[in-house]
């Protein structure tokens, strides 16, 4: 049974990997030439997944949620953005997290992080397609984003503006950032655990 003191230094490890996070929310940067401009790679979701492998997915949840309550109020985007972010979050967080809490070895890793990659491109798409794009629409108008997306999407138009904007931006996009974040992920782990682990423990 956990002590009080082991739930408080846990309080203490999640506030932590929450506060990473944040900063690394906005620490990002876009590939103009490759993937629209407001498509920009950050690492905010790699202290969520260190968060949830260490501490266990609903750890990484709560890391996600509070990071988005942080960012809220500085907003560009009336919280749509921040709400995908955290369906995307909690979708990578919980299918990573949940497979490793039952297979805690180093093979057992290697596939949650693949978990978190397929888990982080279906939820980016499912969030663009029904909650991202359709609010830049209402709010920009198709051709205020077509503007930006059509510089490195070639023949993308108002017919196959939805599926050319997928296939060419979304999905490669978080394929390449889940890749980093991932990658980052597996070689870091084990120490941060380690640290993590003794302090939670002790």
């Amino acid at each position: 049974m956990k002590s009080r003191s082991q739930s408080i230094r846990k309080l203490v490890l999640i506030a932590i990997f929450t506060a990473l996070s944040t900063v690394l929310y906005h620490l990002k940067f876009p590939l103009p030439m490759i993937f629209p401009e407001f498509l920009d790679i950050q690492f905010s979701n790699l202290p969520v997944l260190i968060g949830g492998l260490t501490l266990g997915p609903l750890s990484g949840v709560i890391i996600v949620i509070l990071r988005c309550l942080i960012k809220l109020p500085f907003t560009s985007t009336a919280g749509i953005g921040e709400l995908a972010d955290v369906l995307i979050g909690i979708a990578v967080v919980l299918g990573s997290g949940l497979y490793y809490k039952f297979n805690r070895t180093k093979k057992g890793g290697i596939i949650a992080l693949l978990i978190s990659s397929v888990f982080w491109v279906i939820s980016a798409v499912l969030a663009n397609y029904f909650i991202i794009m359709p609010f830049y629409l209402k709010a920009y108008g198709f051709e205020g984003v077509l503007g930006s997306i059509k510089k490195v999407i070639e023949g993308i138009n108002e017919e196959n503006f939805m599926a050319y904007y997928i296939l060419y931006a979304v999905i490669p996009f978080n394929l390449l950032l889940s890749t980093l974040v991932n990658t980052i992920t597996y070689f870091v782990y084990k120490k941060i655990s380690v640290l993590a682990k003794e302090f939670y423990e002790k």
